[in-house]
């Protein structure tokens, strides 16, 4: 059996380099979400209410359901919890 080795779980999963790289940028705006609503000490449903989404939407986060959230979701998402987004775009090795 020929063994593969990949930088992430994403290059592994994905069909595409584009979409893993989309993947890896919404996981990484996810677990800071997942980070922020851990420390609140509210209910579900008053974060959600403060994120301005609805419980059920806010349980997807936290489920990890990356599937259900858009860049653009998450980065709205970001920006509601008061956190600062910064990105480094590189050229590849």
């Amino acid at each position: 059996m020929n063994e593969q080795s990949y930088n992430s779980v994403w290059d592994a999963l994905e069909d595409t380099p584009e979409a893993a790289e989309n993947m890896k940028i919404r996981a990484i705006l996810l677990l800071a979400l997942q980070d922020y609503v851990s420390v609140l000490n509210m209910t579900q449903a008053e974060a959600a209410k403060q994120l301005g989404i609805t419980q059920p939407r806010l349980n997807d986060l936290l489920r990890g359901r990356i599937d259900s959230f858009s860049i653009d979701a998450l980065v709205n998402l970001v920006y509601r919890a008061g956190m600062q987004l910064e990105i480094e775009v590189k050229r590849a090795a």
